[in-house]
């Protein structure tokens, strides 16, 4: 809110959106980025992304590490939850990863955009141009300088590679990054990687395949581009973007009902565990696929790649999904009773929140008072995730009465 890092004068509310916006590497904005904020407004959001998108835990374990102050056996149990790592001993070599793999990443991928950004703007904001979206598409963030969004650069060969290379990199994961370069292919890899990997591998084509279909002849989209290559170039851009990034090379508003309704499914999906990204993760995701298959085949045990999955790990799914579901249908829920809006643009909005996604059907800028303050609580509880709500909300108790199972009818 101070006048050096804006160009007019903007409310608290203005102020803490954007700031929650960015910690939780959502994207969602009510403020033009490129406009509004001043070069220092818009380091500060930079700053806020790339704090976001390390983690909370993992950035205060490299500011432990740098006062040389001592993590402790508890700093330790609290980060090996969040990294989600079974052993201690493993840790600090993981935050050492992340660091390197982000300094790697952005860095080349900011050398990369300049190549776009600078015969556009010129060298020194094409310069800044290219680290800000660099590190807003490593961290997942979907944050632009540029008032639509990368619409202008639609086809750009460059963009269209660098920016999908940098969120899906940081969408799948820290852990399953060290993995790849730490271990041989495939024997080497562990469950989580395998299964990370698939289901990646599956909902990237499905989404791309899906978005040039459904929207191939919308005239407000994919239909305004006379070229097969650019609607397929776009279709891929979109199609990738959509479960964690937020960044967009078309009018989203303009997106079919049935678009927008996949869209919604794959925000609520999102990226992977220990990542960028937010949703209930693709993990989880495949985990209740397979969970399903294996009951229809009467399975006492479910497995996948030679390695079973434990009942707590299933139980940890269906308390995800089932913590999630309910938050994003209370905030839509409170959102059509306090606002005149389309279902549809609400529904999207509050998918893009708990998503961390950052797409908008244009109805950011319409919320109230009331909806901001009810975005800002969605994004938050989505980027520390559902099942840290539930942990706090909820009590270990160890049950001294086993009780005689009892008959249930189901379904």
């Amino acid at each position: 809110m101070t006048p050096m890092a804006t160009t007019r004068v903007i409310s608290l509310s203005d102020a803490l959106f954007t700031a929650t916006s960015a910690v939780t590497v959502t994207g969602l904005a009510v403020l033009d980025t490129g406009a509004d904020l001043t070069f220092f407004g818009q380091v500060v959001v930079t700053v806020l992304i790339q704090l976001g998108g390390l983690g909370l835990m993992t950035f205060a374990v490299l500011v432990f590490a740098a006062l040389g102050l001592p993590v402790g056996i508890t700093g330790h149990i609290y980060l090996r939850e969040d990294l989600n790592q079974s052993s201690m001993h493993q840790l600090m070599r993981l935050v050492k990863t992340i660091v390197k793999v982000v300094v790697v990443c952005e860095g080349i991928g900011a050398l990369c955009l300049t190549l776009a950004f600078i015969p556009h703007s010129g060298f020194w904001q094409g310069l800044w141009e290219s680290v800000f979206h660099s590190v807003s598409a490593f961290n997942n963030a979907g944050f632009s300088t540029f008032p639509g969004g990368l619409v202008p650069f639609a086809v750009h060969p460059v963009v269209n590679i660098v920016i999908p290379v940098l969120f899906i990199v940081g969408g799948i994961g820290y852990v399953v990054i060290s993995d790849l370069f730490l271990h041989r292919p495939k024997h080497g890899w562990s469950l989580h990687t395998k299964i990370m990997l698939l289901g990646t591998a599956i909902l990237i084509p499905m989404s791309v395949g899906l978005f040039a279909v459904l929207e191939w002849n919308n005239p407000g989209t994919l239909g305004a581009y006379d070229s097969v290559p650019a609607r397929l170039v776009i279709s891929w851009f979109q199609g990738v973007t959509t479960r964690t990034a937020g960044f967009n090379t078309t009018d989203i508003a303009a997106l079919h009902d049935s678009t927008a309704l996949m869209f919604i499914s794959l925000m609520l999906i999102g990226g992977g565990p220990t990542s960028t990204a937010g949703g209930i993760k693709v993990t989880t995701f495949v985990i209740m696929i397979l969970a399903t298959v294996a009951f229809f085949r009467r399975q006492t045990q479910l497995h996948a790649f030679g390695r079973s999955i434990g009942l707590e790990q299933v139980l940890k799914v269906m308390a995800l999904t089932a913590i999630s579901l309910i938050l994003v249908f209370l905030g839509i829920f409170v959102m059509t009773a306090s606002h005149d809006g389309h279902f549809l643009d609400i529904s999207f909005e509050v998918a893009s929140a708990f998503g961390t996604v950052g797409l908008s059907r244009d109805y950011t800028d319409d919320l109230s008072g009331f909806g901001r303050a009810v975005i800002i609580g969605i994004m938050f509880l989505g980027r520390v995730g559902p099942l840290t709500l539930g942990f706090f909300l909820a009590t270990r108790t160890t049950p001294r009465v086993r009780y005689p199972e009892g008959q249930l009818h189901l379904g």
